[in-house]
């Protein structure tokens, strides 16, 4: 985010203007989506996915894609295409801890061609199409199914959204197992002006200026209901053998009094490995050979009802 407050400050409407809109457009959408054939059942799906090799959420051809594998399962788990409709559209590269979808299926006798059967249970559905998924690359799965009425729509019927960033920062290279999964910023990082600027784009505001030229919303009028920054603990990250023996030490005297541990880690603690002894107590420091310097990390929350196209890249 660049410039002051002031200039870069998103000027703030009438609050119902814009879910007016929003609301009767998605209405239409919705009707036009409702599943007319009382055999079918609708299910809801909850899935996660490592997106790395994926070309993003959304069907594309001749690309892999989150909902392009989620539709192969299925087919091959009931024996017929299946479309699949999610609640939130990710861009390539993207993770999901929970992305909801729905999708109808109807079930047809495999033995008897024709024959219609009593839908499947949920439980019964979530098995199966792990079966298949775990055997596409294992980097999607269904955590969580559920059967809606047929005018349940995933996307239309979400009462927000939320997406998480982490930030890690510090002069260390990025650990292997960071990549792809957080923004390494070497330089350091001011939190409080970060919270401070968070505050000035959370409410009800014309946000034209923060999405992307091909976006399609019909009106750049969202509410932001939460845009925050907070610390966190650095992951992954396994302690020392000399803070596992002071937290030992800690819980073992905590019965009786408060006790200070001898020596006290800084965060971002690190011996110096061309120093093979420490001359104040003649100790080896080969123990802490290895200990990767911890960074600082952070994670940034977005949440709203609805984006607009690259909204939350553009903060």
């Amino acid at each position: 985010m660049t410039g002051s407050p002031t200039e870069s400050r998103p000027s703030k409407i009438l609050k119902t203007q814009g879910h007016t809109d929003q609301d009767k457009e998605d209405k239409q959408l919705q009707d036009l989506s409702m599943s007319k054939n009382p055999r079918i059942q609708r299910y809801l799906v909850a899935i996660e996915y490592i997106g790395t090799r994926f070309s993003g959420s959304q069907q594309q051809p001749n690309c892999r894609t989150v909902v392009g594998v989620l539709e192969e399962a299925f087919h091959k788990f009931i024996g017929q295409p299946v479309s699949i409709f999610c609640s939130s559209r990710t861009d390539a590269g993207v993770h999901a801890l929970s992305n909801v979808c729905h999708v109808d299926v109807e079930r047809i006798s495999k033995r008897k061609p024709g024959e219609v059967l009593p839908p499947h249970e949920p439980s019964v559905v979530r098995r199966a199409v792990n079966h298949f998924l775990q055997k596409n690359e294992g980097d999607i799965s269904v955590i969580d199914v559920r059967c809606v009425p047929n005018d349940f729509h995933a996307r239309f019927k979400a009462q927000e959204r939320t997406y998480f960033y982490r930030l890690v920062s510090g002069s260390e290279p990025l650990s292997t197992f960071e990549k792809e999964r957080a923004w390494h910023v070497p330089e350091k990082l001011d939190l409080n002006a970060m919270q401070e600027a968070c505050k000035v784009l959370v409410g009800h505001h014309d946000f034209s200026s923060f999405r992307a030229a091909g976006c399609q919303a019909n009106s750049p009028i969202r509410t932001l209901d939460e845009l925050h920054v907070c610390e966190v603990p650095a992951t992954p990250y396994f302690p020392s053998i000399t803070e596992r023996e002071q937290n030992n030490s800690s819980l073992k005297d905590s019965h009786t009094c408060s006790v200070k541990p001898e020596v006290e880690l800084p965060i971002n603690s690190f011996s110096n490995t061309n120093d093979m002894v420490d001359t104040n107590n003649g100790k080896s420091n080969l123990e802490e050979f290895g200990i990767r310097r911890r960074h600082c990390s952070y994670v940034v929350t977005a949440r709203a009802r609805s984006f607009l196209y690259h909204q939350w890249k553009e903060f």
